[in-house]
């Protein structure tokens, strides 16, 4: 029998509990895989008794990105580790916007603003800043050119903390088409669902924001399928991915650009697609070598 971990963390006030853990690992048992879910950093764990582990929903590594890569690390020398150390250390950073876009992939142009580097804001149209670290658009905030205060004051502070920060142009196509999400499993698109615009206006970079408002199916078309699978087979190594999931939003034109490429905790929305539970299954159980 493989035993499986998947890897999640403790909800708290900033991070929501994850609806779909429950249900795969109760899909893995009902497989024949001895399934578990256990909190990344609780102690004692031997995480190379298991055949793997599954990064699922860490979803705090953001606040803690130094020690999660320290357990990503020592975690992927002793076990199959999906994704891969390499892929989720090179993914925790969103300086991989860059990487991809001198691939030539179509990405949200952005710029990074580091720790003691002076900041050039646009001074037309409105723009986000957000940290190159961060999850469910954690001290991310939208301005207009006339909030070149506060938004200098969000870098302070970003900075202050040891962030280093992105500034993007705000996609109004958002606002519209919203955002999808093509998740791939296997190596293969399993579903897709589309968002709403999480940014509104005059919302403060401390506030929680609903991470996934109006999230609903989506069935994608060519193009988005074509940048997406772009971008995957830009990730340094070609590395074999279990899972990945790849954000669009519409930029000029309407042409879809990567927003996000999420290869190291993405929310799977099992909860809106029930039927990809049992291609999960399979894929997992072939990654523990069953």
């Amino acid at each position: 029998m493989v035993r499986i971990a998947l890897a999640t963390c403790r909800p708290g006030p900033e991070v929501s509990a994850d609806p779909d853990l429950s249900v795969l690992v109760a899909a893995l048992e009902e497989a024949g895989a001895d399934a578990v879910a256990v909190e990344w950093d609780r102690d004692g764990v031997d995480w190379g008794g298991f055949d793997l582990v599954l990064i699922r929903s860490t979803w705090d590594y953001s606040w803690r990105a130094g020690e999660f890569l320290e357990w990503v690390t020592a975690c992927g020398k002793v076990t199959r580790l999906a994704n891969p150390a390499d892929v989720v250390r090179w993914n925790t950073d969103k300086r991989y916007l860059g990487e991809l876009a001198a691939a030539g992939v179509p990405v949200v142009p952005t710029r990074y603003v580091a720790p003691g580097e002076a900041a050039e804001l646009p001074r037309e149209g409105e723009f986000v800043v957000k940290p190159t670290s961060g999850a469910g658009a954690r001290f991310a905030a939208r301005y207009t050119p006339g909030q070149h205060e506060s938004a200098v004051r969000h870098l302070d502070r970003m900075h202050a903390e040891g962030f280093t920060a992105m500034v993007q142009p705000y996609v109004a196509g958002i606002d519209v088409s919203g955002e999808r999400a093509l998740q791939f499993f296997g190596g293969r698109l399993l579903h897709a669902s589309r968002k709403g615009a999480v940014l509104a206006r005059g919302t403060a970079y401390d506030e929680r924001k609903v991470a996934h408002p109006g999230l609903r199916v989506w069935a994608p078309t060519r193009e988005e399928l074509a940048v997406a699978e772009r971008a995957l087979g830009a990730v340094p190594g070609a590395p074999e991915l279990l899972y990945a999931r790849v954000d669009l939003v519409d930029g000029e034109g309407g042409q879809p650009r990567v927003m996000e490429l999420e290869l190291v905790e993405p929310n799977l929305f099992l909860s809106l697609h029930a039927a990809s539970v049992p291609r999960v299954v399979e894929a997992v159980l072939a990654a523990a070598g069953r």
